[in-house]
């Protein structure tokens, strides 16, 4: 059966397949909530980060997100040019970005509280496979890392 060493280019046996479909639909949901709040979803979870830890270097902020300064820098910006985040040189290494919340980036936590609810609201899995799911995600995050 020749067929059978082409069976790892079938679609439908791509691990990838599925999570890229998945993710990219996922985002989709979020569009709407973050359009009110004139965010793009890497802004959304690079406040999120910035929400619990209020400072952080900026490459502490790409490992949060798996996203390298690149990716990062233009968003920063925009967020800086919205107020939300500033973006300062470290006293005691010039090399070092630290990124501070302000308080308009607090006080968009406020407006941003109803997207997790709305979100889980729309997905149909139940909490415990949603808990499966995100422990196997971040098993394969660390296992890629």
């Amino acid at each position: 059966m020749q067929n059978n060493k082409y069976d790892c280019l079938k679609l439908e046996n791509q691990l990838c397949f599925p999570l890229y479909a998945s993710s990219k639909e996922v985002i989709r949901r979020y569009k709407p909530y973050l359009d009110k709040l004139d965010l793009t979803y890497t802004q959304y979870i690079a406040m999120m980060v910035m929400w619990e830890k209020k400072e952080v270097n900026v490459k502490e902020l790409g490992k949060c997100l798996y996203l390298d300064s690149g990716t990062l820098t233009p968003v920063l910006k925009k967020l800086e040019e919205k107020n939300y985040v500033t973006r300062n040189r470290s006293k005691e290494d010039e090399r070092n970005l630290i990124v501070s919340i302000t308080q308009e980036g607090e006080d968009l936590k406020e407006q941003a509280l109803e997207i997790p609810m709305s979100l889980g609201a729309c997905v149909n899995v139940e909490p415990k496979e949603a808990q499966q799911l995100y422990q196997l995600l971040y098993k394969l995050l660390e296992g890629l890392s």
